[in-house]
């Protein structure tokens, strides 16, 4: 006689992690192309990033004729619509990428297939309120940074969850914002650390190349929906159903 066991869901750091490798390993093809494809989606906002520097020499046959006035100032025109677009594609496009992403690592820590449909249904469905939620959550973090920067991490941490409400129990932002708030109290200081070590643990990666980024990638985002679900389970929001006894 034997049991299908859950993960041990523990929300605490070393509980994070540790289950978070877990569900890492027991489900590493299928997360490894998801941050993989998360990697390309994202990429497109590098060709945005225009960045022309000008020095003394630019301006050495000052004043230009009027040929290279003009091709000046189409230089100027395509950077401004290419920094247009970078910025559309960045508030309307990637935080629907970005949060399918999280939910599909929510699926693994809950020993279901992560859904590849995930990473596009948000355009289908809830799209106003992923473009509406991150941009309230950048909106408080950009706020509480320029707040003498203390109070952006404190806002950073405690809105942590909020993506995974959004995606997982259809929360309007502000709804999500708040619940993510309350059921982050008390483990504020956990999600602190986690966001801490991750940047060693992505150090570590650089240092392994591209598998190493990629794996580290894989780890911290499980650890990360592992804190989520274990801190669901803990409040009585959701409920594991017992495994059934197979004989």
């Amino acid at each position: 006689m034997e049991t299908t066991n859950n993960y041990r869901l523990i929300p605490s750091f070393s509980g994070s992690y540790g289950t978070g490798w877990k569900v890492m390993t027991d489900n590493f093809l299928r997360l490894f192309l998801v941050v993989i494809l998360l990697g390309i989606l994202i990429t497109p906002m590098s060709f945005f990033n225009v960045n022309y520097k000008f020095d003394k020499f630019d301006f050495e046959h000052f004043p230009f004729t009027d040929g290279e006035l003009l091709r000046v100032g189409a230089f100027g025109l395509a950077a401004a619509f290419m920094g247009m677009l970078g910025l559309l594609y960045y508030l309307f496009v990637m935080p629907v990428f970005k949060y399918g992403g999280k939910m599909m690592f929510v699926q693994s820590v809950r020993r279901l297939t992560p859904d590849f449909d995930l990473l596009i249904s948000g355009f289908r469905k809830n799209y106003i309120n992923i473009v509406l939620a991150n941009l309230l959550v950048t909106a408080l973090i950009g706020i509480g940074i320029i707040c003498l920067i203390i109070p952006g991490i404190i806002i950073a941490c405690r809105l942590a969850f909020t993506p995974y409400l959004v995606m997982d129990k259809d929360m309007d932002p502000i709804k999500a914002a708040e619940e993510s708030w309350r059921l982050t109290r008390g483990h504020g200081w956990t999600i602190f650390l986690m966001g801490f070590i991750s940047f060693f643990i992505f150090l570590a990666g650089l240092i392994c190349l591209f598998i190493g980024v990629l794996v580290s990638s894989m780890w911290v985002r499980s650890a990360y929906a592992t804190l989520y679900h274990s801190v669901l389970i803990e409040k009585g929001l959701y409920v594991v159903e017992e495994a059934e006894v197979v004989q």
